[in-house]
């Protein structure tokens, strides 16, 4: 579901990315008003969790891989807000230092993953419990929710890449970016998503916030040392499973690369040419794509890549909450 440069036209990319600027802009007033300054790290280990989980990649019917994302899972631990705040982390670290999903493509990819994802999750998650006053009625609703978030971000991400072809076209009538319409993008993203990706989701989703709220029920990141313990095991544990994301062999849909995209086959058919736009377009070389690194075997590299990337979420946001002032009986402290 991270869309790489040059798939969407400059112009969209544009577009996406100013709708998500006031979403951002109140994500982080949401986050300084209502977020203590003890608590901005839990920020940290939210943006771990949705990182790891989309490294495991898993694979989906029609050859291709997807992968959880975790931004209800953010959502319903610390609202939809701070989810919002905590993907869009992660989705940057994650174009930029490991290539996955573009630096022009980022307003489209968390528009889809950092903002409908965890809002609609997060909201279908709060009507189902508020509506089934019980254990089972909350169990119920991080499902739901969890599974209704992701799939409507594929879709999104399926309009995004089916309106290429419409819109932008050479002399010639060739696709200049993605050459896939509506009429294959949203089946070819969607269906799998119903099938696969949307149970992972929920299962993920469901047995974290189970074990986070049973060692810490009232928030992700507080001064005990046994809660910090059990949330960071936790971490730790999925950091050491994040190798059985290699198992999934293919490319997920619509991250072919520039030469590969050329022999994709769709309908029976080969594409058989690369969009010019894909040509032409922005090539940014990340430090660590495809959490690789040089000289390391690729389970390795993989894992150092995991631990890397929980590091920087966590340090990141310890460094931001140094910034922040609380306010006690109101007025800062």
């Amino acid at each position: 579901m991270h869309i790489p440069d040059n798939y969407l036209s400059p112009s969209t990319c544009a577009l996406m990315s100013a709708a998500m600027v006031p979403v951002w802009t109140r994500a982080v007033k949401k986050v300084k008003e209502e977020i203590p300054k003890v608590k901005i790290p839990s920020l940290g280990v939210g943006a771990a969790f949705s990182f790891l989980l989309m490294m495991f990649n898993v694979p989906l019917p029609g050859g291709t891989t997807g992968h959880a994302v975790g931004g209800t899972l953010i959502a319903i631990l610390m609202g939809p807000y701070a989810a919002c705040v905590s993907v869009t982390v992660a989705l940057l670290i994650q174009a930029l230092l490991f290539g996955d999903g573009g630096i022009l493509s980022f307003g489209a990819n968390c528009f889809n993953m950092a903002f409908v994802l965890p809002f609609l999750g997060y909201f279908i998650y709060k009507a189902v419990k508020d509506n089934i006053k019980s254990e089972k009625g909350e169990y119920l609703g991080i499902v739901l929710g969890s599974y209704a978030g992701i799939n409507a971000a594929a879709l999104c991400a399926a309009i995004e890449f089916g309106i290429q072809p419409l819109l932008f076209k050479d002399a010639a009538g060739q696709a200049l970016y993605c050459p896939y319409p509506l009429s294959i993008s949203i089946p070819a993203m969607v269906i799998p998503h119903l099938l696969v990706a949307g149970i992972v989701e929920a299962v993920f989703t469901l047995f974290i916030v189970i074990y986070i709220k049973k060692v810490a029920p009232d928030t992700m990141y507080e001064e005990s040392n046994e809660k910090k313990k059990a949330i960071y095991g936790l971490l730790a544990f999925l950091i050491c499973l994040t190798p059985l994301g290699l198992l999934a062999t293919g490319t997920a849909w619509g991250e072919w690369g520039s030469e590969e995209i050329r022999s994709v086959v769709s309908g029976g058919k080969t594409l058989g040419f690369i969009p010019q736009g894909m040509k032409a377009g922005v090539n940014f070389k990340a430090l660590l794509p495809d959490y690789a690194v040089n000289g390391l075997p690729e389970i390795a590299g993989y894992i150092l890549s995991a631990i890397a990337g929980v590091a920087i979420f966590i340090i990141f946001f310890k460094v931001i909450s140094t910034f922040k002032k609380d306010k006690v009986g109101g007025k800062l402290e």
